[in-house]
């Protein structure tokens, strides 16, 4: 089944945004490690980072990612979308490599390779993007049964990490606040699709911001983006973004897909084949990140040397002005 033009163009632009945000993880972190060094951490609750121009760059190559994955949304399918998230793992292993010494070992690579391989199996079975012609269309899909258990209960769970777990358990379990980005990115890539085939079809001519439902998924985004934005950045200055980047994509991904196929009901066009394809796929890609996390701190790197394991490699210091071997 060869693919649609509109699933060749999102895939064109979720590719490109992979290189972006790969990169804006670097740049953030590099940014991050400096604002430490004068200020409170932001895995200390700090803001300093917000001085830091080496920050905004990260924030701006990033931004620029984003919007390449927001207009891919308007074309593809999440489905298709969000498993070519692996890609930027990619991309943010190999440049921690070379720039913040996060050492990629030879399982890494082979790691990299699976992301790779899982990823074309999606995008060669991936399901065509269904026609929308309004966005109270996406509207109604939103306020389906089903769709609706699903948000309130990604509701309930971040309420319940952010004022239970994240005081008591953020600074040494990394799933707290990867946890917090992954639910509410689900509900993020839901309302971003909505939000880019609104422009798609204002674009096109038909307005669809004169009705208040493009609005009401705008602001969604807008509270969901700063949510993820705020905890991203303090899992990414209190651990390691070698192990942050994977495990981070594995659950967004997950959750994002699972929220797609109660939305959207992507698979309901397609054969069991074409499904299990996909979930084979997925579930390579699963593989290839799950050993790029289990095989960060083995030996025989690629440059041979070995990596010595350091007990405070995951906690923050208590100390402000000691930074943490990363």
């Amino acid at each position: 089944m060869g693919m649609s033009v509109d699933n060749i163009r999102g895939l064109l632009l979720a590719l490109s945004s992979s290189v972006f945000i790969g990169s804006s993880f670097i740049i953030k972190k590099k940014g991050l490690k400096k604002a430490g060094v004068l200020g409170v951490r932001a895995g200390s609750g700090g803001f300093s980072y917000l001085y830091e121009p080496l920050w905004w760059a990260g924030m701006i190559t990033m931004i620029v990612g984003e919007v390449a994955n927001f207009a891919a949304y308007a074309f593809a399918p999440a489905i298709l979308v969000t498993p070519l998230g692996a890609l930027s793992i990619i991309v943010s292993s190999v440049l921690a490599h070379f720039c913040l010494n996060e050492k990629l070992h030879v399982f890494g690579i082979l790691g990299c390779i699976l992301c790779v391989v899982g990823s074309t199996s999606i995008v060669l079975h991936a399901p065509k993007e269904r026609a929308i012609e309004s966005v109270k269309q996406i509207w109604y899909l939103a306020i389906e049964p089903g769709f609706i258990v699903y948000s309130c209960v990604v509701v309930l769970l971040v309420i319940i990490l952010i004022f239970r777990y994240v005081p008591r358990y953020g600074q040494t379990h990394m799933l707290v606040y990867i946890g917090i980005c992954s639910l509410m990115g689900s509900i993020t890539v839901m309302s971003v699709k909505a939000l880019g085939i609104a422009l798609k079809l204002s674009f096109e001519g038909s307005n669809q911001f004169k009705y208040v439902q493009t609005w009401f998924f705008s602001f969604v985004v807008v509270i969901c983006c700063l949510t993820q934005m705020n905890y991203l950045n303090k899992a990414l200055d209190t651990f390691n973004t070698a192990v942050i980047s994977p495990v981070y994509y594995v659950m967004f991904t997950s959750f994002t897909i699972f929220a797609s196929v109660i939305m959207f009901k992507d698979w309901a066009s397609q054969n069991a084949t074409q499904i299990v394809s996909e979930l084979c796929g997925f579930v390579t890609i699963l593989s290839g990140t799950f050993l790029l996390h289990k095989t960060k701190d083995m030996g025989n790197t690629v440059t041979g040397e070995p990596t010595v394991l350091n007990e405070t490699e995951m906690i923050v210091t208590t100390e402000p002005t000691v930074l943490p071997k990363r």
